[in-house]
């Protein structure tokens, strides 16, 4: 169990007017740094890409100037959950969920151990990559973005973007391009300071608006529950409430934005904790960042809602939520 340490010593009417100031603060911030940020290469977020892929992924990533290892990997979150064994009812396989005929055509043998296994992640990433390289190859003298020509080509076939001189105009291929492209932000590590959330103060108003509540394991706050929380409800509906539906479970909820350093924190960035700090998926608690080094939290079976800091030995990281990415999350991922 985690430990905690609260938030004592303030009366109610400091800590409402310390929350009115984060409110006013977060806008603030948001103006403030509004367009800040930096160029450079692509890494990958720590912990994003579970520590036994991200050797794979930092490798194969860098195959072509298309794709990058954050772009590479947000395929691969995006098509099985980093699941080894996912299998679709569409009979794609494996991580990258490549259908038997693609495999057939495209698969490698990227361990070099003289057989193609689609089951195999050190074949299946490599795999994913050098197919994505291709692919970038049939579109390489059409106008735009190379890398959003070669997602669409992905999905819709490289005749399609040829045809239609970039991004065709269907709507499945123009939101899966958005998809990855989001997601892609959520898994890079950032290069320079990240935008600040313009729906921060929000999401803090109605979370501050539960101190005091008692904790429910599996809590959505709904009224046969007695407007009571869990830890990733409680901040789910706090985003809620200001147009950003983030997934029920943590470790999805990591994945719905960049991510900022430990400096640069701002309220209402979502912070994370894990007992593995290699790994993203492993990630088993979430609470809501408010400044000075403390969090809105709903702890555990027995407790409140209540500030708690964030510097503890779990402390995992966190991630400055975003509308588009929060929708880029999958939903449906296969099981396996």
């Amino acid at each position: 169990m985690r430990k905690f340490w609260v938030f004592g010593g303030i009366g109610v009417a400091m800590v409402m007017c310390f929350l009115a100031l984060l409110v006013v603060g977060t806008y603030s911030a948001a103006a403030g740094l509004a367009g800040a940020g930096g160029g450079g290469a692509v890494a990958l977020a720590k912990g994003a890409v579970p520590a036994r892929f991200q050797p794979l992924v930092q490798k194969w990533g860098n195959l072509c100037p298309a794709i990058n290892p954050a772009l590479l990997a947000a395929q691969l979150y995006q098509e099985s959950g980093w699941n080894p064994k996912a299998q679709s009812h569409a009979a794609a396989q494996g991580i990258a969920q490549f259908i038997p005929g693609t495999w057939a055509t495209h698969g490698i043998d990227g361990n070099g151990d003289g057989r193609r296994d689609v089951w195999d992640p050190a074949d299946a990433i490599p795999s994913a990559a050098s197919y994505d390289c291709e692919l970038a190859g049939y579109v390489k003298k059409v106008p735009g973005d190379p890398t959003s020509n070669m997602l669409a080509a992905y999905n819709a076939g490289a005749y399609a973007v040829i045809k239609y001189g970039g991004v065709p105009p269907y709507r499945e291929t123009q939101n899966y391009v958005k998809i990855i492209r989001s997601l892609e932000k959520s898994f890079a590590r950032p290069v320079g300071r990240v935008a600040p959330s313009r729906q921060a103060a929000g999401a803090i108003y109605f979370a501050q608006k539960k101190l005091g509540t008692p904790y429910l394991w599996g809590g959505n706050g709904t009224p046969e529950q007695q407007g009571r929380f869990d830890c990733s409800g409680l901040t789910q509906a706090a985003y809620r409430t200001v147009g950003i539906e983030l997934p029920r479970v943590a470790n999805d909820q990591y994945n719905a934005g960049p991510h900022p350093s430990r400096d640069e924190l701002l309220p209402g960035d979502l912070v994370f904790f894990s007992d593995d700090l290699t790994n993203s998926r492993a990630i088993r608690h979430v609470g809501l960042y408010v400044g000075g080094g403390y969090m809105i939290n709903a702890p555990f079976t027995g407790s409140v809602i209540r500030f708690d800091k964030i510097d503890t030995p779990d402390y995992f990281g966190a991630t400055r939520v975003t509308k588009d990415g929060a929708a880029a999350l999958p939903t449906d991922l296969p099981t396996g």
